[in-house]
């Protein structure tokens, strides 16, 4: 588990998507989290809720040294979730198909982004939906070839932000702008964040295990210099 500060945790795999290896992680949940799964209609949906939950409740417990049923999760009024009872520990989450990612540090505003780095035939409605005019400009100055793989690593590293400060999509993913030039770094950001200098990004290459989907990432933090040390979840 990270200890200093510049250091995080980066735990993904794949889920197992099994009913019997579900079963054992619900004796781990809150009777919220477990009303949340009831409430899923599609049966594929309720198995990876349930162990994206007992997976994070496992790995939190692990750095604690607390038993994972133990732990309070609470929500703050955006809906990001935190520890009330360890505040230091701070944490994040992305999943897409059966893909996750949780990240793990200390005293830090912290989010992370996975997606699956797929052909999308919308891809140019998002970019003049969501990228400020410096991004859109780049990307459609890009070769054809190169358009989905820079969508990709905007776009996580955007969504990895607005998860970092608690505001979702709502904040406005066109109001934190990736410098084109150094992806590795922010161009511009709201006020309310301080300056780009301030905060730090790590981009992520993954490949699945099985199926071999190639998944772009990101992990951003208001840290400037920053170590992300990666696991498999088996």
């Amino acid at each position: 588990m990270p200890e200093a500060k510049n250091t995080i945790g980066l735990w993904h795999g794949q889920l197992a998507d099994d009913d019997v290896l579900s079963r054992h992680y619900v004796p781990l949940l809150s009777a919220d989290e477990l009303a949340r799964a009831e409430s899923l209609s599609n049966p594929l949906m309720r198995l990876r809720h349930i162990e994206v939950r007992g997976r994070l409740r496992m790995l939190l417990a692990d750095a604690l040294q607390q038993h994972p049923a133990q732990l309070r999760i609470a929500r703050t009024g955006e809906g990001k979730p935190y520890l009330p009872d360890h505040p230091q520990l701070v944490f994040n989450i992305s999943h897409t198909a059966n893909y996750l990612a949780i990240a793990i540090a200390r005293d830090c505003q912290l989010g992370v982004d996975i997606e699956r780095c797929r052909p999308r035939a919308n891809l140019a409605a998002l970019v003049d939906k969501c990228f400020a005019e410096e991004e859109a400009e780049y990307w459609y100055g890009l070769p054809d070839n190169q358009k989905q793989s820079a969508f990709y690593q905007f776009w996580t590293i955007k969504e990895a932000f607005v998860k970092a400060t608690g505001r979702g999509i709502a904040l406005g993913l066109n109001q934190c702008v990736v410098n084109p030039q150094q992806p590795g770094q922010f161009l511009r950001l709201p006020d309310a964040y301080g300056a780009v200098e301030g905060w730090g990004i790590v981009g992520l290459e993954l490949v699945a295990k099985s199926g071999g989907d190639m998944l772009c990432g990101a992990v951003v933090v208001d840290r400037p210099a920053l170590q992300v040390d990666c696991f498999q979840m088996e």
